[in-house]
């Protein structure tokens, strides 16, 4: 797809990979900085999607090993949400492998502004105590989130981060911080089985996915000691700021 990237080239992909990595771990949005630069380069806008993964997944995999190293992760939570956000993912991949992205741009505004504002106000600085979080089998409701969650991730990325702290913060009760955590382990979980859609489908250009991809862990491993050290209050702001910023680029996309 790309025939030759030149050093100046390559350096910005890291430089926009290392921004979206920080803003996904802390919050979500951060596809909205990588895709534009991916289709800045010449990507159409489904192979860009795809790409997009590509980096995604690293700096997933990255953040999920900071926040379990530092005890963030809860593996009883991991095991029951596996399954509906890989489903979900599956099957928001093979649609987005054959629809127009295009399509979603005035739903994924809306429902970034929609979704951190429930996150803010709904958020709790106090964290929830493990006995008392839900299992996204108690209800119909939270299982049908945690599956939409993870369609919404294999469908589009950007946007997803607000998704899935809504789904853990508001659903399953998580306080920010863990649902911060959980997030990143979910999208490990639906990225890896929509990466694989879009391999089988020959949809990556894995140059400039790996740059952003290599940005990104550098990213990526700032958020994480920046999340786990900030207090809740200046997270709940880092997120309002972070959805506003998000909010605006896809506006303006």
């Amino acid at each position: 797809m790309l025939n030759a990237f030149d050093f100046y080239q390559a350096i910005i992909l890291i430089v926009i990979g290392l921004m979206a990595g920080v803003i996904n771990t802390l919050a979500g949005g951060g596809s909205n900085l990588s895709l534009p630069a991916l289709m800045m380069y010449g990507l159409p806008a489904d192979i860009a999607n795809a790409t997009n993964r590509v980096s995604v997944l690293m700096q997933s995999m990255t953040a999920a090993r900071g926040f379990y190293q530092r005890d963030k992760i809860d593996s009883a939570a991991v095991k029951d949400s596996f399954l509906p956000l890989l489903f979900g993912g599956l099957v928001g991949a093979i649609s987005a492998s054959y629809l127009n992205v295009e399509l979603l741009k005035p739903v994924l505004l809306g429902t970034m502004i929609v979704v951190s504002l429930w996150v803010v106000f709904k958020s709790d600085t106090k964290a929830v105590e493990h006995s008392e979080r839900k299992s996204c089998y108690d209800s119909k409701f939270t299982l049908l989130a945690t599956f939409a969650a993870g369609f919404y991730g294999g469908f589009i990325q950007a946007g997803v981060g607000f998704v899935l702290i809504a789904t853990f913060v508001g659903a399953l009760n998580y306080d920010l911080l863990r649902a911060n955590a959980m997030k990143v382990v979910a999208t490990v979980i639906f990225t890896s089985i929509a990466l694989l859609v879009f391999i089988f489908r020959d949809q990556i250009a894995w140059l400039p996915g790996v740059l952003l991809g290599i940005g990104s862990i550098m990213g990526a491993q700032i958020a994480v000691k920046f999340a786990v050290e900030v207090k809740a209050k200046t997270l709940k702001v880092m997120v309002l700021v972070m959805t506003i910023f998000a909010s605006a680029a896809a506006f303006f996309q």
